[in-house]
């Protein structure tokens, strides 16, 4: 499946679903594998949707950003929908997670630093400008910039552009190219689920808005995560993809912290007062299971299907 992302905001718009392009897919087709074993994988085997939140001021941002990365293999594990390549069977429920552990290490993963004293904007910035980066857009055209440093351009030290120095939108444009499990720009943007159907997408957005869109349940969430350590998280990340539910964690599966967080949520959906709980509804039935939607695609795979990997796209489509 070709790339695609759908962001979710209050109201959908045009530009939250985006094809990417091609100017920009050349370069970092041709970046990518320098960084990476799986970069192309990314580009053109990986379906996912992303929830974008508001959030109201830095320290809001702060607890939402933890709460997202640590949780965020939650969402993979429950979400989990790519067991397949090349017509057969992987040993992943998420593949396209996976592919993200060894795409461009510059500019992926859980962000440990988000979690340490002190972490805000200024911290973030840090980061960006750090990443190397991979073209500027000027007068129609993507110049392939791929590997120099931002830092330089603020210098107007470019050598493709001597002299020229980034205007804000260039600043966007190179945040665009950062691809953490949770990303920071004027919203914060949760990547860590499959592709699905509609109810499912649906789901994704309910979750999310349930945890961080109400005082309480965000209390709540940032209780439970908060005394997890960096180790956990990066096992939670690099486990869940292969495990999903069934990955171990303190003495008992994911799927009982996927549990709990369900709760939190459709609890804050509740008081939030728009009826929105129902949504949860497909995620109650994978919990209650133990089922992961990709392990049910194995099953019909092995089933029903007869190893005919047509049959999924006959079935799921639309």
């Amino acid at each position: 499946m070709g790339f695609l992302g759908v962001g979710f905001q209050p109201k959908w718009r045009r530009e939250d679903i985006h094809i990417m392009p091609k100017g920009r897919y050349d370069i970092m087709r041709a970046y990518m594998p320098t960084k990476g074993s799986l970069g192309l994988d990314m580009m053109l085997r990986t379906c996912t949707i992303q929830v974008n939140l508001d959030f109201e001021s830095e320290a809001d941002m702060v607890e939402k950003m933890r709460i997202g990365l640590a949780l965020q293999p939650v969402a993979t594990a429950l979400f989990a929908n790519s067991p397949f390549k090349e017509g057969g069977i992987t040993e992943f429920l998420s593949l396209r997670s996976n592919v993200w552990t060894d795409t461009d290490p510059d500019r992926t993963g859980d962000l440990p630093f988000v979690f340490e004293d002190g972490f805000g904007f200024e911290q973030y910035v840090d980061y960006v400008l750090r990443v190397p980066m991979y073209f500027v857009y000027r007068n129609g055209v993507y110049v392939d910039v791929s590997g120099e440093s931002f830092e330089d351009f603020l210098e107007g030290k470019l050598p493709q552009l001597p002299g020229e120095r980034p205007t804000m939108q260039d600043w966007e444009d190179h945040m665009t190219t950062v691809f953490p499990e949770v990303r920071l720009k004027r919203f914060i943007e949760m990547r860590g689920a499959d592709g699905g159907p509609w109810r499912r997408i649906c789901a994704l957005s309910a979750l999310w808005v349930g945890l961080l869109y109400d005082a309480q349940s965000q209390a709540e969430a940032y209780a439970l995560i908060a005394d997890w350590t960096q180790e956990e998280r990066s096992y939670l990340r690099m486990a869940s993809p292969k495990t999903g539910l069934k990955t171990e964690f303190r003495g008992e599966t994911l799927r009982e912290v996927a549990e709990r967080v369900l709760a939190i949520s459709r609890e804050g959906l509740v008081r939030r007062g728009y009826g929105e709980a129902k949504f949860l509804d497909s995620l109650h039935n994978i919990v209650e299971s133990g089922i992961t939607p990709a392990e049910e695609l194995v099953a019909k795979f092995e089933t029903d299907w007869g190893g005919d990997i047509d049959r999924l796209f006959d079935e799921n489509c639309y």
